[in-house]
């Protein structure tokens, strides 16, 4: 009798708490932290939508500080898929938001994740599940498939989801009583399958009974290949980039998952005649271009799942500088460090910048291995043109004297080499730790 008359009251005592957290969140850091989330979401592929992009403006210019701050969770929590409450003991129970949990066969969808934080909690908030797409590194960095792996695995790890808490995000949680992260959820299949999703903040910070994990239905919509044709001005097939959007302003593939050739860091993708891209049933809008030389094409296409599906290009220069004795040319290029992979290999692969090159319609492109990776890459330099190269396409490995001891002295490009390595040197640390005898090597 007695926890049938008190369960009540603990309950809603919990929902207060909750929300007095909600109340007491300063507009300030508050509207600086939706900033971040906005920013991110847009770099991933999967703005807000205009209006609400439009109605939080409209909300920031308001005063009065506590209708700003309600008025800015109704307009996030549409896109909310869990809601983390970290109690005043750092315990972290969730439930489910409103996002409506649909995903895209083959694709990425975003997710916001509402964090209301009694304890001010600083840590890094993270995300698991067992249903999960097993990931396995050789030694050297690369992928590899698993070698058993039973029916039941098959069938129950169909997706991958993590925080994103790269820039502009932050790693860890700014201790306000209420933030957003964001969510990327990965579907290998299409249909209706399920998930058990948890949360916590570190070891032993998950809630009794259960309560840091719940388990979701998800429904992720078929996906169409939408073959892509692109010709150049002479009628030759030809590599293009694509950048396709839908009606909401998602871009696809989302480049939050992109492997290579695909890459995270750049809106389009390049694919040659004939090339497939996958989509789910909708109407796009698919932009072609082959570098600064040829005229933008921009074409809008519905796709269904009835019947073969395709777009075509047929691309025109508006100057060819070759007439004129110029050839178009990018003599630096990583393959790795900077923006490019790091994981799960150490850069890319010499076929993978060549489809750049290709569908820049470059002449030339020289692609330096530099201080970061430079291991894994320098197995890629010849000293000859890359035998990926074509008539008018050019690809030569090469080196920038970045990372190494004499890096303080400037960075030198150093193109045409026939070896790569100073003289009685195994290790970047052995390099010259100033440049002119490099610059006298190199000349040699």
């Amino acid at each position: 009798m007695r926890f049938s008359v008190n369960f009540p009251f603990v309950c809603i005592a919990i929902l207060c708490t909750a929300a007095s957290a909600q109340n007491r969140v300063p507009l300030q850091p508050f509207v600086q932290q939706i900033r971040q989330v906005q920013t991110t979401l847009a770099y991933l592929g999967e703005p807000l939508s205009p209006s609400d992009q439009k109605a939080i403006e409209t909300l920031v210019a308001k005063t009065a500080e506590a209708e700003t701050v309600s008025g800015l969770q109704e307009i996030l929590d549409k896109y909310v898929l869990a809601v983390v409450e970290i109690n005043p003991e750092s315990r972290v129970k969730v439930h489910p938001g409103l996002a409506k949990p649909v995903l895209v066969e083959a694709g990425t969808r975003i997710f916001l994740v509402k964090v209301i934080n009694e304890a001010g909690v600083t840590a890094r908030l993270a995300v698991k599940s067992p249903n999960e797409l097993p990931v396995y590194v050789k030694s050297d960095g690369s992928a590899e498939p698993p070698k058993q792996i039973s029916a039941a695995d098959i069938r129950d790890r169909w997706m991958s989801l993590s925080l994103y808490d790269k820039d502009p995000m932050s790693e860890r949680l700014s201790g306000l009583p209420l933030e957003y992260r964001v969510l990327e959820v990965y579907s290998r299949d299409r249909g209706q399958h399920s998930a058990e999703v948890s949360f916590d903040v570190g070891t032993g910070t998950q809630d009794i009974g259960f309560l840091s994990q719940m388990t979701i239905l998800f429904s992720a919509l078929p996906a169409t290949p939408l073959k892509l044709r692109v010709r150049d001005e002479h009628g030759n097939p030809s590599v293009a980039a694509f950048t396709i959007h839908d009606g909401s302003g998602r871009l696809y593939p989302n480049p939050s998952k992109r492997l290579a050739p695909d890459f995270f860091f750049q809106p389009q993708v390049y694919r040659a005649d004939g090339e497939s891209i996958l989509l789910p049933e909708g109407a796009y809008t698919v932009v072609c271009s082959m570098g600064p030389e040829y005229r933008v094409q921009r074409k809008q296409v519905t796709v269904s799942g009835r019947g073969p599906q395709e777009v075509s290009f047929a691309m025109q220069r508006w100057i060819d500088p070759v007439k004129y004795g110029w050839y178009s040319g990018d003599h630096h290029v990583h393959a790795a460090g900077c923006s490019h992979y790091q994981d799960p290999t150490q850069g890319v692969r010499p076929e993978d910048m060549m489809r750049q090159i290709q569908g820049e319609k470059l002449n030339v492109g020289a692609v330096l291995t530099w201080g970061p990776c430079y291991y894994y890459q320098k197995q890629f330099f010849t000293g000859k043109d890359n035998p990926l190269s074509a008539p008018g396409q050019v690809m030569h490995y090469d080196l920038e004297v970045s990372g190494f001891p004499s890096s303080h002295a400037g960075h030198l490009v150093l193109l045409g080499l026939k070896e790569q390595d100073y003289p009685h040197c195994v290790r970047i640390e052995q390099w010259p730790t100033w440049d002119l005898p490099i610059l006298r090597w190199a000349k040699s």
